[in-house]
């Protein structure tokens, strides 16, 4: 395969031939009569290999010995995952493909199968024009995981546009995942709730557009609800706080008869909605659990279980199995706290073991679910919720070992999550993590992390740009890391925390040298993405740059601390008037060369940027909100050119002691 271009995720068999099949001149047939699927199908594989071959490359009637890619659907099996769906190379969705000099044909037991062997098919594509052409190869490939599922959430941070979640899908699709979990607190349209969201939420009609969008592509919209806690964007509203515990609170207030009526009528709602067999009700991090609202001689505990037994049964009601997060070893934990609760859960309900750190041992997140016979999804984690771009080293480890141990502990599947906790993260920083999590829920083998970046970029990038933006995402991987170790928080904090803080101070000093590495390397980052950006338009590119120029502004921001702190200590041993002059009146204060002016400078410029980019895949709302932090940290850099006039300039006189640093830093108002 060396010789080869990499396909992702890695097929289970592949065996490459002498010779070629070129595409000019190439039709798509099928062997029998195509249903819709099978017709979508062959639309999209014609639309790509003429635009590679800019040749028209057109679906006819007929089969034809030579000059054709046939298209051959076996069975009837369905075009979506059912429940009870298994893997293997007997699946619904495994395929086979060959291509010879004479023509290709792509085989698969069902309408997905058929799907998937055109996008392995589409990678395997060398060359452009008249030179693009097939090697010749045989494939057989299969899933070793019947369920792989990516979670967007629609509810914690921004509300992406229907046009970014079919970007989102597309996604998905071209690299073999299967279930979309659409994560919502209140953000789907429910009737009798219009005070809920209102400017925060899809219609019921935006809904049923993403599942046809996605069903097309064979992908499951899942629902992915909240029925117990992270529930405040329902309880703000006097209409029902009473139903918060505490009031105005975040999850469920069980003594409260009226919660039933609210989660079985969001239950027959949400069921009509989603075809899906399948429903996640949340369940996670119930914080309030056994520390307020206890009922006298009622288990906290045993009640959070039969509100769970309680929607179980009424999904089934509906013709819904259950999901659940399974809360093992975390901060709101029921669990591992209490085991005892695992006999009580649901018949048939689906536990979704989640942890997103790098551990050595994952299999006691599984293990005691499994043990018992209770069917588990592991749920892994792209880490970007907090950060300016997600810390991919560690999210691939916890991929991709997670997965393996979930399939030691006979998984059905994965959840990969993705969050938005810091309600400013842009979601195409996440596309990487999305694919490797596609890989790593699909092959036999664990992704290689070496050559990841490569080898999705080749995939996903025109052949002149892909290998500088792959060099681009592993500087921006490592100048996440850098920022995460020297500040000691996530790079989100560090972007907006007060550089002047003395403590804080300290770790940026005693990682001058780090920083100045972290900021090389954004720098660098941007030099490749802007090169690859006059070569490739896709947009996912904007939101890289972004994110690189956010981490050198982080980086500037915090060595300009670490300078001025020099300064100070300078002039403080010995205040010349020289010396005042030189770093307080032309490196910091200067209105055209100045430290202070170059950050204000830059974070309004960024601060456009961030926002094009917000709308770019997401509606306006709570961007105003966002859009506040950075009005915020312009006015503290004004505010330090401020005090600097006054403590220095206005207050000191030679022969005075020199004022610290500190009387710099603003206080707060």
């Amino acid at each position: 395969m060396a010789d080869h271009n990499a396909l992702l995720p890695r097929p289970q068999q592949v065996q490459y031939g002498n010779g070629t099949l070129p595409l000019k001149g190439l039709s798509i047939r099928f062997a029998s009569a195509p249903g819709t699927e099978d017709r979508f199908a062959a639309e999209q594989l014609a639309s790509r290999l003429s635009a590679i071959s800019q040749a028209k490359v057109e679906i006819k009637k007929g089969k034809s010995p030579t000059g054709s890619i046939l298209l051959t659907r076996t069975g009837e099996a369905g075009a979506l995952p059912a429940d009870m769906e298994s893997a293997g190379p007997d699946s619904r969705e495994s395929y086979t493909l060959r291509v010879t000099p004479k023509g290709a044909e792509i085989r698969g037991r069902s309408s997905a199968g058929i799907f998937y062997g055109v996008q392995t098919l589409l990678q395997m594509v060398e060359g452009t024009g008249t030179q693009a052409a097939l090697p010749v190869a045989e494939i057989k490939d299969w899933p070793t995981l019947a369920y792989r599922g990516v979670m967007i959430d629609f509810s914690e941070g921004e509300l992406i546009r229907v046009s970014e979640a079919e970007r989102q899908i597309d996604l998905m699709a071209r690299f073999k995942i299967n279930q979309y979990y659409f994560y919502s607190e209140a953000s789907i349209e429910f009737e009798g709730y219009d005070v809920v969201n209102p400017n925060g939420r899809y219609t019921r009609e935006e809904v049923r557009h993403v599942i046809e969008y996605a069903r097309q592509r064979h992908i499951d919209v899942v629902p992915c609800m909240e029925l117990y806690g992270h529930m405040h964007n329902l309880f703000r509203f006097e209409k029902y706080a009473d139903l918060g515990l505490p009031r105005y609170g975040g999850e469920f207030d069980p003594r409260n008869p009226r919660m039933y009526e609210v989660l079985d009528n969001w239950i027959e709602q949400t069921a009509k909605l989603f075809p899906s067999p399948w429903y996640h009700v949340g369940f996670d991090e119930p914080w309030s659990l056994g520390k307020i609202g206890v009922v006298p001689g009622k288990d906290p505990f045993k009640t959070f279980m039969e509100v769970l037994g309680h929607i179980s049964e009424k999904a089934k009601s509906h013709g819904k199995r259950i999901g659940f997060f399974a809360d093992i070893d975390q901060g709101a934990s029921t669990i591992s706290k209490h085991p005892e609760l695992l006999k009580d859960v649901p018949a048939g309900a689906i536990a979704y073991p989640w942890i997103y750190e790098v551990r050595t041992n994952y299999a006691r997140f599984v293990e005691p679910l499994s043990s018992r016979g209770i069917p588990t999804v592991v749920t892994p984690g792209i880490w970007g919720w907090n950060e300016l771009f997600p810390d991919y080293h560690r999210s691939f480890f916890n991929i991709n070992e997670l997965t393996a141990t979930g399939r030691k502990h006979g998984t059905l599947g994965i959840l990969n999550t993705t969050w938005t906790d810091s309600r400013q993260t842009i979601y195409r920083l996440a596309y990487p993590g999305i694919v490797f999590g596609a890989a790593a829920s699909w092959q036999a083998v664990p992704v290689d992390t070496n050559s990841f970046f490569r080898d999705y970029c080749a995939v996903s990038y025109s052949a002149g740009a892909a290998a500088g933006i792959a060099q681009a995402l592993e500087e921006l991987s490592t100048t996440e890391e850098i920022f995460e170790r020297v500040t000691g928080s996530s790079t989100q904090s560090a972007f907006w925390a007060d550089p002047l803080v003395p403590g804080y101070l300290k770790k940026l000093q005693a990682g001058e040298s780090e920083l100045r590495r972290a900021r090389l390397l954004a720098e660098s980052a941007q030099e490749r993405l802007q090169r690859a950006m006059r070569i490739d338009p896709d947009p996912s590119l904007k939101s890289l740059l972004l994110a690189a120029r956010l981490f050198g502004y982080l980086g500037m921001k915090s060595l300009y601390a670490v300078e001025w702190a020099d300064y100070f200590r300078q002039l403080q041993a010995n205040p010349k008037k020289e010396l005042v002059t030189l770093y307080m009146g032309t490196q910091m204060n200067s209105t055209t060369y100045g430290m202070l002016a170059d950050l204000r400078e830059m974070i309004s410029e960024l601060r456009e940027d961030y926002r094009q980019a917000w709308l770019d895949e997401a509606t306006p709302f709570r961007l105003q909100s966002a859009l506040y932090r950075w009005d915020a940290e312009w006015d503290y850099w004004t505010d330090v050119q401020k005090l600097l006039v006054q403590q220095v300039f206005q207050g000191w006189k030679e022969g005075e002691p020199f004022p610290p640093l500190e009387s710099i830093r603003p206080k707060l108002k």
